[in-house]
């Protein structure tokens, strides 16, 4: 009996190891067998089982490359920066001739020692810039310190990439633009003499590429996710909620405001982007405006939107159509699309209530903000009973209560004000105007909540 238990002990030790995460060792500490430097001309160095990357004056960004690509994977390694330098580690990148002449290119997992405190977040190197700044998980930028050794965590599985600095969880994105690639050290290139001989550290490079999906990290610990395939729901944004108000194929969903159903000119499905069409600047003068086909109460709105030069656009809710059946757009509180510098309304209104971001009319966003008028900019409008909040590329940038005393004095100095209890209702639709400008819509995507 005693043989029997003893042997079953031992069958199951040696099972769970057999099972036990498998790690490999992506550096030896002895030499860079295994790495190939790429683009610049900075030096690494080894001592103490550690590599060492050094800043160099002159020279473009330098990368130390694994010759093996890696699919899906979790990376741990040890990181250690010096105060004035940037630093980064690729992932699923390459380097092709193709491609600017074998730069560098990729996500990069972001090493950032300055007040600014991005470190853990996403970045794509020489290619779609941030991904995930940590302007999108405020808590993570208090992972990083200064001036010691830091652990870092990525797991790519699949087209998740998620990161962790000192069991601190910063970045998360689901994306497919590159399934596969090279893992990378990057020493940045610098601008200020005073800042070469500096180093980038890291040590204990290990990465494990078995049963990756066993050992990953449940979703709760993970920081919140961004989708960066256009026009879809990840599996985690379902789980949490989230649908598509568009479908970027169709015009399932949406109606023209004052018509039964989609306006049969002034829009355009193109490549996964909705257009309102150039016209004459008039406001709802030719396809007109478009709204949802049902309405909104409590919600979390993102739409992405991109301008053209000197357009106007918005995006409103707690729309009534049938409060104005005139001329002009439809009735609701309005987020605010403009080309602040080329669109005259930039200068009417109060105090820039008129610009981008503003809830036109009524309340200004500030005047610095994160707002991009040459790519695509995330809108945000989260509503909760009385309370709205605007955001813009992951920065809240506007607040406000509704359906009380200051709320109403606000829309009597407005242009909103001969329009009975405007912005109290309890809901509305959603809509999509045509100021006459060519803008440009995609990801639009909600939440309800209770």
């Amino acid at each position: 009996m005693k043989k029997y238990i003893l042997f079953a002990c031992l069958f199951a030790f040696m099972t769970s190891g057999a099972s036990a995460q498998n790690w490999e060792p992506l550096f030896n500490g002895k030499n860079l067998k295994g790495w190939k430097k790429l683009n610049g001309n900075a030096e690494y160095k080894i001592e103490d089982g550690t590599i060492i990357g050094i800043s160099k004056m002159n020279t473009p960004n330098t990368f130390l490359a694994t010759k093996k690509t890696y699919k899906d994977f979790i990376l741990e390694f040890e990181f250690k920066i010096d105060d004035g330098l940037n630093s980064g580690v690729q992932l699923r990148s390459e380097s092709k001739k193709s491609y600017q002449n074998g730069r560098v290119h990729g996500y990069q997992f972001e090493i950032d020692p300055s007040s600014r405190a991005w470190c853990g977040g996403i970045y794509d190197e020489a290619r779609r810039n941030w991904l995930y700044p940590l302007t999108l998980n405020v808590p993570a930028k208090k992972a990083f310190k200064n001036n010691q050794w830091n652990k870092a965590r990525i797991e790519a599985i699949g087209n998740s990439i998620r990161t962790w600095v000192n069991n601190i969880p910063c970045a998360n994105i689901w994306d497919d633009m590159t399934p596969e690639g090279f893992i990378a050290l990057q020493v940045h290139a610098i601008g200020n003499k005073k800042d070469e001989g500096k180093t980038v550290c890291w040590r204990n490079i290990r990465i494990c590429t078995e049963d990756v999906e066993k050992y990953s990290t449940p979703a709760e610990k993970a920081a919140p996710e961004v989708n960066l395939i256009v026009n879809t729901i990840s599996p985690q944004e379902a789980k949490n909620g989230w649908k598509l108000l568009w479908d970027g194929k169709t015009t399932n969903g949406w109606r023209g405001a004052k018509l039964s159903g989609f306006p049969e000119k002034g829009w355009k499905i193109e490549n996964g982007v909705l257009k309102v069409l150039k016209s004459d600047g008039a406001e709802s003068a030719n396809g007109g405006d478009i709204v949802t086909t049902r309405t909104y109460k409590n919600f979390i709105l993102k739409v992405d939107f991109k301008i053209t030069e000197g357009a106007n656009s918005g995006i409103k809710y707690f729309v009534d159509p049938e409060l104005n059946k005139g001329n002009g757009s439809a009735i609701g509180c309005e987020y605010q699309v403009l080309d602040d510098d080329k669109h005259p309304d930039a200068k009417l209104g109060v105090k820039g209530n008129r610009k981008a971001g503003s809830l036109y009319d009524l309340i200004p966003a500030p005047e610095k903000k994160p707002y991009n008028k040459k790519e695509f900019n995330t809108a945000t409008i989260i509503v909760k009973g009385n309370h709205v909040e605007h955001w813009m590329n992951g920065e809240k940038i506007i607040e406000y209560e509704r359906n009380n005393q200051m709320w109403n004095a606000l829309v009597a100095y407005s242009k909103y004000r001969n329009w009975p209890n405007f912005g109290n209702a309890s809901e509305g639709y959603i809509l999509l105007q045509d100021h006459g400008d060519e803008v440009w819509f995609k990801n639009i995507k909600i939440k309800e909540l209770p």
